[in-house]
């Protein structure tokens, strides 16, 4: 499989500036593994695929609001600064991203806020795009951080041209978002809504929770034609004992087992026993899925439209298979499913 099997012509209409009105209501497709078939529904008719002591992997990663705007020592020049990962909490160090890149060299500072209360400095160029940045901060960890949220905005993906709107601080998130570390929301789960999770509960479906933190490893482009040369980044990633024994549970008894989103897929398939089970886990995943691949843990997903030549297209790829996937998308372009981080849901069984 190269890079170019993953392209196709996405028009930019398709693109979904805005979440749909009610989380459960954006539209379903549907599709059978076994019998290559592709039903349209409303995201909340996925109860209707599930029954008692099935499972549903959700990941509750909380997004924080990882995107900041500065200015220049001297210039002023207006910078963004990406947060990325907390390298060193005592020495305030950041992994980011700051745009435009051409512009900032080791040894600047960076002033944030009206008063210009925070300031950073540029300690390294850690790749082509990145920085690790030490914020100057006179006050304790807990005010620091409690600077970093008060100024910072909802990183809402590049796509979406708008400002960001009062609602994105909830929608941009999980109903089950508990553990904050994410810079971009696993977007699956944004169609969750209580009702639904309330109904799913009532017919007797189990949920676990696990923890994969989405940073630069989810949505990094791949710029290799050749996909055994893409490196992922790496991604911080929290499964426990409640949860492993719920899925273990699920697959012992042959349940269905649906992971909700590409970062529970990956989460769960970075942490495989030799005997084909769920293992506990605390650490970093750099894994990278892409066709052909066999799944240990979940046999069915929900997912959202992804974009060309992403990672994550071909998780989903590897998961349905390229062929049906690549028809699924043929047909969703055809029948105006929204694409990306607010848009449409499939469901793949």
């Amino acid at each position: 499989m190269k890079l170019s099997h993953f392209n196709f012509e996405l028009p930019n209409e398709l693109l979904a500036e805005y979440p749909s009105e009610h989380r459960d209501e954006a539209r379903l497709m549907v599709l059978n593994r076994k019998d290559q078939t592709i039903e349209h529904k409303q995201f909340k008719d996925l109860i209707d695929y599930f029954d008692e002591d099935d499972v549903m992997i959700l990941n509750n990663t909380k997004v924080f609001p990882a995107r900041l705007f500065g200015n220049k020592e001297k210039t002023g020049a207006r910078i963004e600064v990406f947060l990325l990962r907390e390298l060193n909490a005592e020495q305030r160090l950041w992994d980011v991203l700051v745009d435009p890149a051409r512009k900032i060299r080791i040894g600047n500072k960076l002033y944030f806020g009206d008063d210009d209360t925070l300031v950073a400095e540029v300690i390294d160029n850690t790749t082509s795009r990145g920085r690790t940045l030490r914020f100057l901060y006179d006050g304790s960890y807990g005010e620091f951080r409690n600077k970093l949220t008060e100024l910072g905005q909802t990183p809402l993906p590049k796509y979406i041209k708008r400002e960001v709107e009062p609602e994105d601080e909830e929608r941009y998130q999980t109903i089950y978002a508990k553990n904050e570390g994410a810079v971009a929301a696993p977007t699956a789960g944004l169609h969750f809504s209580k009702h639904l999770l309330k109904r799913l509960e009532i017919k007797g479906v189990d949920f676990a929770e696990i923890t994969l933190h989405v940073g630069l490893g989810t949505f990094n482009p791949v710029e290799v034609e050749d996909l055994s040369k893409h490196k992922m980044d790496s991604e911080e990633i929290s499964i426990n004992k409640i949860a492993t024994d719920t899925i273990n549970s699920a697959l012992k008894n042959k349940k269905r087992i649906c992971a909700v989103g590409t970062t529970v897929m990956r989460a769960v398939e970075s942490s495989v026993s030799s005997s084909g089970t769920l293992n506990e886990y605390s650490g970093w995943t750099n894994k990278f899925i892409f066709p052909p691949y066999d799944f240990s843990i979940a046999n069915c997903m929900v997912t959202n439209f992804h974009t060309p030549k992403s990672t994550l297209l071909m998780m989903v790829s590897a998961f349905a298979g390229h062929d049906f996937i690549k028809r699924a998308y043929e047909e969703a372009i055809k029948e105006g499913y929204k694409f990306y981080s607010y848009g449409d849901a499939m469901l793949i069984i």
